[in-house]
Parts: structure tokens; C-alpha cells; sequence
């Protein structure tokens, strides 16, 4: 049986633009790096060995056409536990000039973002199950107002600051 996703490896321009990327915006560490070839990396909060591999494929390389002319990936997700650590995150992202979008989806909080190389990658909060209420069967899409949010989930806030206490 299926756990969850557990790494995704990506065709990428240039492997070490890429790792120093995840690594300065991010907050990655370097698990391995062939540097000009390929690098593997983990998120700050993970306890696999990698949740992302780059391999270079080079700079000729043109422009995913995924979604406009081809098939393939629209963009992976990065989930960050709290709501205040989103919040974190906007500033981080916002500062490195990659945020381009920013959607409420009900049960989750989200940023879209650009890498390097132009690939969409999404970071959020998933809000507690106990909090979908009618939005859990529903496809929403609705401005993303984070102070707002902050202020509806306090409590839930809360509570995750005393369990991580």
C-alpha cells in the first residue's frame, strides 16, 4: 500500500543553480551534489534521505512546454507545518522575487512560485481536517487573505505552538 510520495527527481538547466536555490529560498540541505551533473536534496523538516534530486540537462535546453504544448507535471507542493511559517515563507519568497501567485483552496493555504528554470512549485499549509467543513468536496479557488487567516486560526496556532513547545 501506497504511504505518500516520497521524492520527485526534476530535468533541470543547471543542477547547481538549482541546489543553491532550494538551499538559499528554502531552506534545503545538500544530502548529495556532483556539481554540473546532479544534486539531492532534503527539506528542513523531512526524514527521508531526499525529496528532491536536479539533474542537469543543460543550458541549450529549451523551456518546459508542460501544460501549453505537452503533458507532464504542473508543479509539486511543499507543505509547511504552521500557518505562521506560510506567512514566513511569503516574505522569503516574496524577497527572492519567485512568488507568483497566491490562492485559498479551503483546505489549504497556497504560494505559487518559479524556480530557476521557470518550474511552477507550490508551498502551503494544509488546514486541520477538523477545519474543512464544507470546502473538503469542493475545487476552490479564492484570493488568498493570510492575516485574515491568522486571525480565524489562532486557536489552531495556538495549539500547534504547545505541541511543538
Amino acid at each position: 500500500m501506497i504511504s505518500g510520495m516520497n521524492h520527485a527527481v526534476l530535468y533541470v538547466r543547471d543542477s547547481e543553480r538549482h541546489r543553491s536555490f532550494y538551499e538559499d529560498v528554502l531552506g534545503f540541505s545538500t544530502v548529495i551534489n556532483a556539481v554540473g551533473q546532479y544534486a539531492f536534496m532534503r527539506a528542513p523538516g523531512s526524514e527521508n534521505h531526499h525529496d528532491i534530486a536536479f539533474f542537469a540537462i543543460g543550458e541549450h535546453s529549451g523551456a518546459s512546454q508542460a501544460g501549453r504544448q505537452t503533458v507532464g507535471m504542473y508543479h509539486i507542493a511543499w507543505e509547511v507545518a504552521t500557518l505562521a511559517e506560510l506567512v514566513e515563507m511569503e516574505q522569503r519568497l516574496r524577497a527572492a522575487g519567485v512568488l507568483v501567485g497566491a490562492s485559498d483552496h479551503g483546505v489549504n493555504k497556497s504560494l505559487y512560485c518559479k524556480d530557476p528554470d521557470g518550474l511552477e512549485f507550490e508551498v502551503m499549509w494544509l488546514v486541520p481536517p477538523d477545519q474543512w467543513g464544507e470546502d473538503e468536496h469542493e475545487a476552490i479557488i479564492r484570493p488568498l487573505d493570510l492575516a485574515a487567516d491568522m486571525k480565524r486560526f489562532d486557536s489552531v496556532a495556538s495549539e500547534n505552538t504547545k505541541e511543538t513547545a
